[in-house]
């Protein structure tokens, strides 16, 4: 497989991408062009319990970063695409206040990969990369704030640890994600929990089941 047509995540786990679950290789490859990867689940969990952090996250919400508050079986459908050699992800959540969206952009770099999110992209955070009994496992290295054309890095003493961890349920044939964000001297400020079904569509037939789906609204508007 040439470079030009792996995954970030491929590229940076070589060989060891075998030892990931076949559901989980077929999640983390690149995406083939003309096709997008969709997961739909619900979150468990999904936020803060940290109401003094609700000003900062507010900020956030605006960026497509994170939202604040605690929330409780989210329903969410995200989408996959490989662009550019990076891959892309859009989570989009229904909350009691409506859909709100998460972005961000994953590429390799040496040693790992770096996701940037946010849209404009305000948070930068460089991740390791493993594998973990058949499951991917990533564990913060590096988070930086981008202030427009600034990259600030966050210092170690204050720098949240971020770790995900993704797996295959064989039990209940769907796939798992677990993310916490952990901050030196105060503890948990972050996590989302959850579990969702994937598979890759054609972008013409997503399309299309899109326009199918709208016809009867605006058939009951007139």
């Amino acid at each position: 497989m040439s470079r030009e047509t792996r995954s970030p995540y491929e590229r940076a786990l070589g060989s060891r991408v075998d030892e990931l679950h076949p559901a989980l290789r077929r999640y983390f490859a690149a995406i083939p062009a003309g096709s997008v990867g969709i997961g739909e689940g619900v979150f468990e969990v999904f936020g803060s319990e940290r109401r003094w952090l609700r000003p900062l996250l507010a900020v956030a919400r605006r960026c497509r970063v994170i939202v604040p508050g605690m929330h409780r079986g989210v329903p969410f459908r995200v989408e996959n695409r490989t662009v550019s050699g990076r891959q892309t992800a859009t989570r989009t959540m229904r909350l009691d206040s409506g859909e709100w969206s998460m972005v961000d952009a994953v590429s390799v770099v040496r040693g790992g990969v770096v996701d940037v999110l946010g849209m404009p992209s305000i948070v930068e955070a460089e991740f390791s990369v493993d594998v973990v009994d058949g499951g991917l496992r990533l564990n913060s290295s590096r988070i930086a704030l981008r202030l427009g054309r600034l990259r600030v890095s966050v210092p170690k003493a204050v720098r949240p640890a971020i770790a995900l961890n993704e797996r295959f349920d064989d039990t209940i044939d769907r796939q798992r994600i677990d993310l916490v964000v952990d901050v030196p001297m105060i503890g948990r400020v972050y996590e989302y929990t959850g579990t969702f079904t994937y598979r890759i569509a054609e972008l013409r037939t997503v399309a299309r089941k899109s326009r199918c789906e709208e016809e009867p609204t605006r058939q009951t508007v007139k």
